[in-house]
């Protein structure tokens, strides 16, 4: 049964269990929305190739068709080629995380191999004007499609439509957990429908039970799955830890849902590592998940070390005017100098100093003991959602995360990075724990995970959770999607104050 309501190309999925066919509008839309993509990515790239196709071939029309024709119609083969190859349509990646950016980008880089050695090979002169401009104007287009793309279908998934119907199963704990998140979550597109446990009750191990966890239907027991997915047609079965799952009893599920349309996500149970460092390897037919060191020196620690001081030159020279304006205002609104510098604590553990614009009165550090019993911050963090000692400018630079221009200088200098952890005091330092400690193995970012996913509304441990997911799973395609949500988190002010 499709949810109604809404005109679109991308039909919603939905649903009920008792008409078995829940999978089926899933995988309708799922394959609009591909195809949509698919269209979007090639008129997108005919367009680019077109238009540098004419406005360059018009000055030597004469051998248009030999000097641009070929190039540009290769160079559009060349480039939807290697989107197929690298799987940049695949379904799973789709509105998915920065895997999808990442294969975008690994795409037209491959295409503009291939292209600079055609060109070397055929000695072609106007080469260099399709590698340094037509490649590049279709990353861009093509990236900025994909996201609006994203953004609609991010939207339609707050409002219950375009989800993926998921069949969990483990332990009532483990499972009501999972539901929590994609219902936290929309976004990524999940909806657990139905739950199946050991014993087929929603049991929580306090006395409390029956056939409904959360409000979802319990609809039988682990050794039930495989019948209630070819059964409703689930899309995804996510099987969270339980003592039942042997082995043994997880390849017999997998086998068991060969000719389904679904797909089988096991929870790891051992550690919280995702992207690029997980491997799995067959070793004496074996299958073993390999997981890789995590990152701190090499070629992308080098590369992010440049981009990070490009990046804050450009930024500087962009929002000079405005940071004067801003200079200006703080000192006419009160007393005391436009600028607040603290000690924070960096990379290694090593001391610095940040700027920021003043946003509280003159000799705010020395009222924060009248006010230790009113602190609203999670952890070891102190904030106020209404601080007497803020300015009346000072709350709305605040509002939209103005103060912290000044720490590009630190971006600068090499003492911050554009994106990582939270700079913590060193009070906050001095108090963290073996584990918290790894935040420190990275420089601290003027923007990071934990300023895109809410900031002050975050709980500690939720906050330091995405700091060290960040430290262990940080990639060049993350860093770009974080830079980019921070706009719209900056936007809206979200946990700001």
């Amino acid at each position: 049964m499709r949810q109604g309501g809404i005109v679109s190309p991308f039909p919603a999925a939905g649903g009920s269990l008792a008409n078995g066919a829940v999978g089926r509008p899933a995988a309708d839309w799922e394959q609009r929305y591909r195809r949509t993509v698919i269209t979007t990515d090639t008129v997108a790239t005919a367009v680019v190739v077109a238009a540098i196709g004419n406005f360059f071939g018009a000055r030597d029309a004469a051998n248009w068709h030999e000097k641009w024709g070929i190039l540009a119609f290769g160079t559009e083969l060349l480039v939807l080629g290697a989107l197929a190859v690298s799987r940049s349509w695949a379904p799973g990646v789709l509105g998915q995380g920065a895997e999808e950016f990442r294969r975008l980008g690994r795409s037209l880089f491959m295409a503009t191999v291939v292209l600079a050695l055609g060109g070397i090979a055929l000695t072609s002169r106007n080469i260099k004007l399709w590698i340094f401009v037509a490649i590049p104007a279709i990353a861009l287009v093509t990236m900025t499609a994909r996201y609006v793309l994203r953004l609609w279908l991010h939207r339609q998934r707050k409002d219950g439509r375009c989800l993926i119907p998921v069949l969990a199963a483990g332990s009532p704990a483990t499972v009501r957990d999972l539901i929590t998140r994609t219902r936290r979550f929309p976004h990524l597109g999940w909806r657990v429908d139905a739950v199946c446990t050991t014993d087929g009750l929603g049991t929580d191990g306090q006395g409390h039970g029956g056939d409904q966890l959360d409000g979802v239907p319990v609809v039988g027991r682990l050794s039930d799955v495989a019948g209630h997915v070819h059964r409703d047609g689930y899309r995804v079965v996510a099987v969270t830890p339980d003592p039942h799952w042997s082995p043994d009893r997880l390849q017999r599920l997998a086998w068991n849902l060969e000719g389904s349309d679904t797909e089988m996500v096991v929870a790891p149970v051992l550690m919280e590592v995702a992207g690029p460092r997980l491997h799995i390897d067959a070793v004496l037919g074996i299958p073993l998940l390999r997981v890789s060191m995590p990152t701190f020196t090499g070629g992308r620690r080098a590369i992010k070390g440049i981009v990070d001081r490009t990046g804050a030159a450009i930024l500087l020279l962009l929002f000079a005017p405005l940071m004067v304006c801003v200079g200006l205002l703080v000192l006419v609104d009160s007393r005391g100098g436009a600028f607040y510098r603290q000690r924070r604590v960096g990379k290694d553990g090593r001391e610095f100093t940040i700027l920021k614009f003043r946003t509280m009165v003159a000799g705010a550090d020395r009222a924060r003991a009248a006010l230790a019993d009113r602190n609203e911050g999670a952890g070891l963090l102190f904030k106020l959602r209404r601080d007497p000692r803020v300015t009346r400018v000072g709350a709305v630079l605040r509002r939209y995360s103005l103060d912290e221009l000044p720490q590009l200088f630190n971006v600068l200098t090499g003492s911050m990075s554009l994106v990582g952890p939270r700079p913590p005091l060193p009070e906050e330092s001095a108090a963290y724990g073996p584990d918290i400690r790894r935040r420190l193995l990275v420089k601290p970012g003027l923007t990071g995970l934990w300023q895109i996913s809410g900031r002050s509304d975050l709980s500690w441990d939720e906050a330091v959770r995405l700091d060290l997911r960040y430290v262990e799973d940080w990639s060049l395609a993350l860093d770009t999607v974080i830079l980019w949500k921070t706009l719209r988190a900056v936007f809206y002010g979200q946990g700001a104050y």
